[in-house]
C-alpha cells in the first residue's frame, strides 16, 4: 500500500498529459489528394451548412494519430486507467480508449441514428469493439477475451459518458459554439477526403499567447457532414492530432452490424460492478488526496467546494485556476517508472508567486506552484507564470 501511495502522488502531473489529449478528442487532419473545383462559399455559409447537416447513417474507416510532443505514455496512462477499472485487459471503455491519446490507431465505425453506433479499434491482430444498441452498451477485448456490459443507456446524450467517442460532427459543433470575437473563421480552399469533395473551414485565434495555431474542419460538400478535423500547435511540426475518415459510406449499415453475442468462454463484467469498484477505490484514494491534489483540485476543483475553479481571461487564452489542496510533488521522490516521464516534460519556473513546475505539452500546459495552486490552459508557459504573478 505504501508503494501504491508513493506512486499515486504523481498521478496529477501525469494526468495533465492525459487530460490534454482527452480534451482534444478525435481531432482529424486534412490529407491532400487533389483539391476539387467547388462553387465558392463564405465561412458563414459553410457554418450554416454544417448546422443544417442531418447525417444519421454512415460507416467507414477512421485513422487517428496523436503527437503531444511527449514521450510515449499510452502504456503509463493505460496502466493507471486499467488499474482503476479492475486490472490489465479489462474491456471497460474508460481503460481501453486511453490508447487513443498517443500513437497511431485505425478504427472502423458505423452509425444508424442516435440509438446505434459501433466502433472497432484495430491494433495488430487484436481488436477492441464498442457497441451502443438501444439502451445497452457492449464492449469486447479480444486479447483478454473479456466483455463489458452496461444496460440503461437512455439516449445519445449519455453515449460519450459510456465511453463512446465524439463524432467529427460533435467536435465541430463544440468548436463552433466556442467561436466568438476572439476567433477568425475563413474558408481555406477545398480538399479530397475519403474520396469525397470537401471544403476546408479554418478556425484561428485572434489572441496572442494561445498554443493553438489553427483548427481546420473538412466539411463534406454534398452533405455538410464534417469528415476531418485538424489541430495544429504554434510550436509547429506534426499536427497535435491527425485523424479522420479514410473511407466513408453514408448508406444505412445492416442491422446485424450492431448485434452482439458474448464469445464463448469470455468473462462478462457489468458496468454497475465496475462503478462500485471505482467507488471503493475512490474511498481509499480519498485518504490520500492531500498527496494526490485531486480532492480539491482536478476532482473537487471542477465542482467541489474546497478547490473551486476560477477562469482567468477568455477565449483561446482562458486559464483555469484552482487549489489542489496539497503541495506539488517532488519529482526526485517519484518512483523510477514515473520520474523520467515527469522530468521529460516538466520545467522549473519562478516569479512573484514563488516557484513551481510547468508541465508542458504541445497544446495544454499546466503550472503547479509549490503551495499546490494549479494554472492550466491552452496557453504558453509564460502566460501561466504571468497569471500566477497577477494573482499575488
Amino acid at each position: 500500500m505504501a508503494a501504491q501511495r508513493k506512486t499515486s502522488r504523481y498521478v496529477v502531473p501525469v494526468a495533465v498529459a492525459g487530460i490534454a489529449a482527452a480534451t482534444i478528442g478525435l481531432v482529424p487532419a486534412l490529407a491532400a489528394s487533389g483539391d476539387p473545383d467547388l462553387p465558392e462559399i463564405t465561412a458563414q455559409q459553410l457554418i450554416e451548412k454544417i448546422a443544417a447537416s442531418d447525417t444519421q447513417t454512415l460507416s467507414g474507416t477512421f485513422k487517428v494519430s496523436t503527437d503531444l510532443g511527449l514521450p510515449a505514455f499510452d502504456g503509463l496512462l493505460g496502466g493507471i486507467a486499467g488499474g482503476a477499472a479492475g486490472g490489465e485487459g479489462s474491456a471497460d471503455p474508460s481503460a481501453q480508449l486511453t490508447k487513443l491519446v498517443s500513437g497511431t490507431h485505425t478504427l472502423k465505425i458505423a452509425a444508424d441514428g442516435p440509438e446505434r453506433q459501433k466502433l472497432t479499434l484495430l491494433d495488430g491482430k487484436e481488436q477492441y469493439s464498442l457497441v451502443h444498441n438501444g439502451d445497452e452498451v457492449w464492449a469486447y477485448d479480444s486479447r483478454s477475451n473479456e466483455v463489458f456490459h452496461e444496460k440503461g443507456v437512455e439516449g445519445p446524450g449519455e453515449a460519450p459518458e459510456k465511453g463512446l467517442p465524439a463524432s467529427p460532427q460533435q467536435l465541430a459543433d463544440e468548436v463552433l459554439k466556442a467561436a466568438g470575437d476572439t476567433t477568425s473563421l475563413t474558408v481555406g480552399g477545398t480538399a479530397k477526403v475519403a474520396g469525397r469533395d470537401a471544403y476546408r473551414l479554418v478556425i484561428e485565434p485572434k489572441q496572442q499567447g494561445s498554443t493553438v495555431d489553427s483548427v481546420t474542419i473538412a466539411v463534406d460538400a454534398a452533405t455538410g457532414t464534417p469528415l476531418k478535423f485538424t489541430l495544429d500547435s504554434t510550436s509547429g511540426g506534426k499536427p497535435v492530432v491527425d485523424a479522420g475518415f479514410t473511407k466513408v459510406d453514408f448508406g444505412k449499415p445492416a442491422a446485424s452490424e450492431f448485434d452482439f453475442t458474448v464469445p464463448k468462454g469470455a468473462k462478462v463484467t457489468e458496468g454497475d460492478d465496475i462503478e462500485k469498484s471505482h467507488e471503493d477505490a475512490g474511498k481509499d484514494l480519498e485518504k490520500e488526496l492531500g498527496d494526490l491534489g485531486l480532492g480539491g483540485g482536478l476532482g473537487g476543483g471542477l465542482g467541489g467546494d474546497e478547490g473551486e475553479m476560477n477562469v482567468i481571461g477568455e477565449g483561446w487564452t482562458a486559464i483555469a485556476r484552482f487549489d489542489s489542496g496539497a503541495p506539488a510533488p517532488k519529482t526526485d521522490e517519484a518512483p523510477k517508472e514515473v520520474q523520467g516521464f515527469l522530468d521529460s516534460f516538466g520545467e522549473k519556473v519562478s516569479g512573484k508567486f514563488g516557484s513551481g513546475t510547468v508541465f508542458k505539452t504541445k497544446i495544454v500546459n499546466a503550472l503547479m506552484t509549490e503551495d499546490g495552486t494549479v494554472y492550466v490552459g491552452a496557453v504558453t508557459p509564460q502566460a501561466l507564470v504571468d497569471a500566477a504573478d497577477a494573482a499575488r
